[in-house]
């Protein structure tokens, strides 16, 4: 379930798909990049600039410190420019996941290119 959330994200951003987005980060969402900290406004913003030509998510581990917070960590390798930068490669991925009601909405991310 948490693992089909993540890949929600990535088709929302890859289609530039602003509501479907924000429907799931959280309000106070941060993201965390080599390029700096993004709100979800920050977040937003950046997709309208970026071109995710395709991607992959792969080796998923999903751990559930207590029933209202998932953390997955998964490996993601994408084809895809940001502004006039190429920005393809494979990604060291982590998300942390909070259920609010019956919704679970992501809360953090952070990614970290791999050598």
């Amino acid at each position: 379930m948490i693992a089909d959330l993540e890949n929600s994200v990535w088709q929302a951003y890859k289609n530039n798909q602003t509501r479907s987005l924000r429907k799931l980060l959280y309000k106070t969402y941060y993201g965390v990049y080599a390029d700096g900290i993004k709100t979800m406004d920050m977040e937003v913003a950046a997709m309208a600039k970026t071109d995710l030509q395709k991607y992959s998510l792969a080796d998923f581990n999903v751990e559930f410190p207590n029933a209202n917070i998932a953390i997955i960590t998964y490996k993601a390798t994408q084809q895809a420019t940001s502004g006039q930068q190429d920005v393809s490669g494979t990604y060291n991925c982590e998300s942390v996941w909070a259920k609010k009601g019956e919704n679970w909405v992501n809360v953090f991310h952070a990614e970290i290119k791999a050598r």
